[in-house]
């Protein structure tokens, strides 16, 4: 049994508001899950009920759109929970998380969390700030994807990519997404993606090494993002 008091989830996400009895409580009743890359943690359309703990590892939010394509939508890392909207709209999730790298997740049934809203007034806020939070960066997401050039929007999505998930020793991104996921994050065919990071090496603002990307001129990035 994993101590719920002492997890990186409760440390950065809205449960650091639990009381000691309501963690306790919470590791009485979650099941652990270790998740291989590639596999999918729920589907969109599936009934969740219940919240995902992401305790290490690496997964994407996506959508599959009419024609087969895979549009992802965020990248959920470890420390951070799933599901947390669908749980409270009670609606099914309307997005697929699939692991991109392998995981280690809880899962906490939405009979025990839902006891928590009416108690604690702080974990409630946090959650409403946790949901809003990503209302923003949806928001973002629409206007980055509707006005800015797919140029503009890999530049945006490499700086990002770098500072969230951090760098190896040899500066290599830490993340390695295939090209067709780096293509379904910018919202642009493979081929386009393909290119451009050639286009971008050209330049000499990344240096490409089989799937690792290493950003050479973060500086040139920023303005290219702008």
């Amino acid at each position: 049994m994993s101590n719920c008091e002492q997890c990186i989830v409760r440390e950065f996400s809205s449960l650091k508001a639990l009381k000691k009895d309501e963690l306790l409580k919470i590791a009485d009743c979650k099941t652990s899950y270790t998740i291989k890359k590639g596999e999918t943690i729920f589907t969109e359309g599936e009934n969740v009920n219940g919240i995902f703990c992401v305790k290490d590892g690496i997964c994407k939010l996506s959508k599959l759109s009419p024609n087969g394509k895979d549009q992802i939508i965020k990248l959920v890392k470890k420390g951070e929970l799933l599901g947390q909207r669908s749980m409270i709209s009670d609606e099914p999730v309307n997005l697929s998380a699939i692991a991109l790298e392998d995981m280690e997740v809880c899962f906490i049934p939405k009979t025990e969390i839902m006891g928590f809203f009416d108690k604690n007034n702080q974990f409630s806020m946090n959650v409403m700030k946790t949901i809003c939070g990503d209302l923003k960066d949806a928001d973002d997401h629409t206007v980055s994807m509707a006005q800015k050039t797919v140029k503009e929007r890999l530049a945006e999505t490499l700086i990002y990519l770098e500072s969230t998930f951090g760098k190896n020793t040899d500066e290599s991104l830490n993340i390695q997404l295939s090209r067709e996921e780096l293509a379904g994050m910018i919202g642009t065919a493979t081929e386009s993606c393909i290119r451009l990071l050639s286009d971008f090496k050209k330049l000499g603002l990344i240096e490409l090494d089989g799937k690792k990307i290493t950003l050479k001129d973060l500086n040139k990035l920023k303005r290219m993002a702008e």
